[in-house]
């Protein structure tokens, strides 16, 4: 079967254009195309850049559960420790097995449907993905401007510009993607593993005054029990703070996102890297019993040594436990260089989320024909995020609580939908016992987005804006590339390149579109002797038949395979596309380059509304085809002269 490209892309012109899309997320599909991008990394270095955002939350996460749950906050936080280690990291260890490529649970759901309600599923996953990520970047920038401005050693300019301060920090970051993953790469380890170094500091300390104080122990079982009773209380009061507490669960996204940035083996099938799906795995368990360690030691030590009165609006502790506890235990100097890490990993945390889309985003919306083919490169996608950033930063006035909501319902969404995700793959897989577990697992993360709902419905709102944009600009997107040529590829089988060659004559091949009816040698009688009369072709001069039949309109790119066939003598053509006039343009281009003439290809008129055709061919691949596919040569081919022709006759 010979296979070859379609058309000629040209490359980009000009220094600042050939800049800007010089580094590809995700090479177009084909044979010649790359499993991935050529620049990975060893799985602990990935795992420091998805560890800025997940182990940023440490900065927080002490003092929400102190102040939620009071002296309950160690065994509240142990039961986001068990969700982590026995529902979300087995959940995504099998999500980075089923999507080694880095498209996240997204790629499992969207096999659910086909056809339109696949691709507007995927969509409103998407919706939910731009609004955890999009807001993790301006809440964490926004969080660290509010760090800066409030601390004591900056000078009196700073306070009351967090706005300000906030556009720095996003155009800084924004400048280290557009340098490349290698240096975004570099910077996270650096900060990961300074704060993580800093906080297991605190807590040793921490840990070290308690064992040699034990009445600490006893004051703080004294004050559960006296305020919770008996351990069923203790578990009812756990599960109730649960939602406020699951964002310490924000990291496992991100990480299934960033795989094709994890370094596999020199032997890695690209369909299978088995290579990858390990390194990967073996990054989120990593992470998660990391996390889940600091999770305990910080909370333990943030409720025993720190007042309770200090954890609210107003005192020492309010959101930021951890430093208290650093300078309060270790001095001002020890206390401001913890504020100083704390200040960076909430800069950078962002960097997860940046990471995060653009891994992920290109990976459909580009495949769907619902975004420039710009979009595929990493440089112009930052410039894209990052405008993004300055205009919900300007919305929200850089307010960190305004933004909160929004934050959780995207992150919480997409752990549920992969819960989901998950619940259901195993299931169909025929493994009941693991698709129970998982299905609990997803009942508690819809537990959570739901108790979430119900206290910040802000943040459904803005999801709900975030959802409502990605699916207006991709139907526009859709509509504005319609006309291009939608095969990555034609591949003919040989009795299709025979049948070529045989009515191949002069310097013109003649070809007359059909839509297969009964398919019978009667149908091409008929349909050869309609032709050649309305459109003039004379009796000596052969041609050949094209069907095209539609498969999944709702695709944008596909691999046109055509086969010959011969019906009572009459040479045929078939193919199947996801669209009939592009298909047809396609393989003309196609027969021109490879066979070195003209096609003349033959339509007669179609009868009815034309603005029913247009919508035909948007969302049914069919429509009006003679004029559609003469516009969809024009635009591929610029030369009239080089242009196969369109012929249509009729009465």
């Amino acid at each position: 079967m010979a296979g070859s490209g379609v058309g000629t892309k040209r490359p980009p012109s000009g220094r600042l254009r050939r800049w800007l899309l010089k580094d590809v997320v995700e090479d177009v599909p084909g044979p010649e195309a790359k499993e991935g991008r050529s620049e990975q990394h060893p799985w602990w270095q990935v795992g420091c850049l998805t560890g800025v955002d997940y182990f940023s939350t440490l900065g927080y996460i002490p003092g929400i559960a102190a102040l939620a749950a009071g002296a309950l906050a160690p065994i509240a936080t142990l039961l986001i420790v068990a969700v982590t280690l026995f529902g979300a990291l087995p959940m995504y260890r099998r999500v980075a097995e089923e999507s080694p490529r880095g498209q996240g649970s997204i790629a499992m759901l969207e096999k659910l449907l086909s056809f339109w309600p696949g691709k507007l599923l995927v969509l409103v996953l998407l919706g939910f993905v731009a609004t955890g990520w999009l807001v993790t970047i301006t809440l964490s920038a926004a969080d660290a401007a509010v760090h800066v401005a409030e601390n004591p050693l900056v000078p009196a300019w700073f306070h009351g510009r967090e706005v300000l301060i906030t556009l720095v920090l996003l155009a800084l970051l924004g400048a280290v993607f557009l340098k490349g993953f290698k240096e975004a790469i570099g910077v996270a380890v650096v900060v990961v593993a300074a704060y993580l170094l800093l906080n297991l500091v605190v807590v040793a300390v921490g840990l070290y005054d308690i064992a040699t104080h034990p009445q600490t122990v006893v004051d703080w079982r004294d004050a559960l029990f006296e305020d919770y009773g008996n351990p069923l209380m203790m578990a009812v009061a756990s599960l109730l703070v649960f939602p406020r507490l699951a964002l310490g669960l924000s990291g496992f996204e991100t990480g299934v996102g960033m795989m094709p940035l994890v370094r596999g083996d020199e032997g890695d099938r690209p369909e299978r890297p088995e290579g990858r799906i390990r390194n990967t795995r073996g990054m989120l368990t990593a992470a998660a019993l990391t996390m889940s360690f600091y999770l305990i030691t910080t909370s333990l030590v943030t409720v025993m040594l720190i007042p309770p009165q200090e954890f609210g609006p107003g005192g020492a502790a309010n959101g930021r436990a951890l430093a208290y506890v650093a300078h309060d235990r270790l001095g001002e100097a020890f206390g401001t260089a913890y504020d100083a890490s704390t200040i960076a990993i909430l800069a950078f945390a962002g960097a997860s989320a940046m990471a995060g889309l653009l891994n992920i985003v290109p990976k459909y919306l580009p495949r769907y024909g619902m975004a420039p083919e710009w979009a595929r490169a990493i440089r112009p996608l930052v410039l894209v995020y990052i405008a993004i950033s300055v205009a919900v930063t300007s919305i929200f006035s850089a307010d960190v609580d305004a933004q909160a909501g929004a934050y959780a319902t995207g992150v919480l969404a997409m752990m549920t939908s992969a819960a989901f995700a998950v619940t259901l793959s195993a299931w169909r897989t025929g493994a009941r016992v693991p698709a129970l577990l998982f299905g609990v697992i997803t009942a508690v993360f819809v537990y959570a987005l739901v108790a979430n709902e119900v206290q910040r419905p802000d943040g459904l709102v803005i999801a709900s804006f975030f959802i409502g944009a990605i699916i207006l600009t991709s139907l526009v997107s859709r509509v504005y590339r319609s006309l291009e040529l939608r095969q990555e590829r034609i591949e003919m089988d040989e009795t299709a390149q025979r049948l070529v060659e045989e009515v191949s004559r002069g310097d013109e091949i003649h070809i007359v579109a059909n839509r297969r009816q009964a398919g019978d040698e009667r149908e091409y009688a008929h349909k050869e002797e309609e032709q050649r009369t309305d459109n003039h072709i004379p009796e000596d001069v052969p041609i050949l038949f094209l069907e095209v039949d539609v498969e999944d309109a709702s695709e944008f790119e596909d691999v046109l395979e055509v086969k010959g066939v011969e019906v009572g003598g009459h040479k045929v053509l078939r193919a199947r596309s996801s669209v009939v006039p592009n298909a047809i343009a396609a393989l003309l281009l196609h027969l021109r380059d490879t066979v070195g003439k003209t096609p003349h290809c033959y339509f007669g008129w179609t009868e009815g509304n034309p603005v029913v055709y247009l919508f035909r061919f948007l969302l049914f691949g069919e429509g009006d085809t003679a004029p559609v596919t003469h516009e969809v040569l024009r635009e591929a081919e610029p030369d009239a002269a080089r242009r196969p022709a369109i012929h249509v006759g009729g009465r």
